[in-house]
């Protein structure tokens, strides 16, 4: 497949302080990818660089082949819903989509209306007195609406209900099925998400640990339960990325492929194996203690055998920032 997205080397560091480190990626063009790790991995700071609203430390960064920053052409085939957008303060709805419809090429009102029915977006007070859930909302109209090549959502269901946030979940693959973009998705809610999922880049501490396809990265891990003493056994000699125990009794993710040997020696020591999924994977790919993106490299992991994850104020401003809308 192409890549829309390529980056090399990409490092972004802040008071001395690395919040991107040697990031080398290619994101597929005409994907739905998933951005994963906890606070403070490096996702929204990635998006960031990729979207023009930053500057990289160094490396490099390239879209549909060209450097983005202060390149119009290649600013308006993105849009970025950060998860804390603002807006002018004297802004209400119809200013923020008036604006959005305005500079966004492929902009398209009868789902923007559609959306803001399901959503329930109160339309008379100023987009300041809006609730955490609207404000999700309203990034996600922008989103979904702009239609635009290649768009990056920041964690955009926060503060939105379960049927909320399934309606952005069936909203997001019924207009992607119509109109194949490029997709990228920085999220916490894994197993919510897994069905929109098709590509996966796990991030840690400003790193990539991991970048495939889904169902590979399920199928290259699996799960044993059952007695401590049985399971470090079978697990010697492989490389256990958690591992979780209560008395006698432990449960490890373990890296690999199972084969039919594997499963016949783990039915013989009395394990149960089971799949792994998406979230579980994610974690034990130790992600370490929750810090703040704001605080870059506040936090640690560890990994291994034994180791046991804007509309702007004018319309000149929404071109400028156009990824930030």
């Amino acid at each position: 497949m192409t890549a829309v997205i390529e980056t090399r080397g990409l490092t972004r560091s802040y008071r001395g302080q690395t919040a991107l480190d040697d990031v080398t990626l290619d994101i597929e063009q005409g994907v739905i990818t998933g951005l994963l790790g906890r606070n403070g991995a490096g996702k929204t700071t990635l998006m960031s660089l990729i979207t023009a609203q930053d500057r990289p430390s160094s490396g490099t960064v390239r879209v549909n082949g060209r450097e983005p920053f202060e390149r119009a052409e290649a600013i308006e085939q993105m849009c970025f819903v950060r998860d804390n957008q603002r807006y002018p303060d004297d802004y209400k709805l119809k200013h923020a989509i008036r604006a959005a419809a305005i500079c966004y090429p492929n902009w398209s009102q009868p789902l923007a209306d559609r959306l803001i029915e399901l959503f329930r977006i109160p339309t008379k007070p100023i987009i300041k007195k809006f609730s955490r859930g609207q404000l999700s909302a309203l990034g996600i109209v922008l989103g979904l609406a702009s239609r635009s090549p290649i768009t990056f959502f920041d964690e955009p269901y926060l503060g939105l209900d379960a049927t909320a946030r399934h309606i952005f979940y069936d909203e997001l693959l019924a207009d992607y099925a119509e109109h194949p973009r490029t997709i990228i998705l920085s999220t916490h809610l894994i197993d919510e998400m897994d069905r929109l999922l098709e590509r996966v880049i796990v991030l840690d501490r400003g790193r990539v640990l991991r970048h495939a396809d889904v169902e590979e990265l399920r199928g290259g891990a699996y799960q044993l339960a059952g007695k401590a003493a049985a399971i470090d056994g079978f697990a010697g000699g492989r490389t256990v990325l958690s591992r979780r125990a209560i008395g006698g009794l432990a449960t490890v993710v373990v890296e690999g492929r199972l084969t039919a040997e594997d499963r016949a020696a783990a039915a013989e020591a009395g394990l149960d194996v089971s799949t792994v999924s998406l979230q579980e994977l994610v974690a034990a790919y130790g992600l370490g203690d929750t810090a703040s993106e704001g605080d870059p490299g506040a936090h640690a992991s560890q990994r291994g055998t034994g180791r046991g994850g804007q509309p702007a104020a004018a319309e000149h401003d929404m071109h400028s920032e156009r990824s930030a809308s």
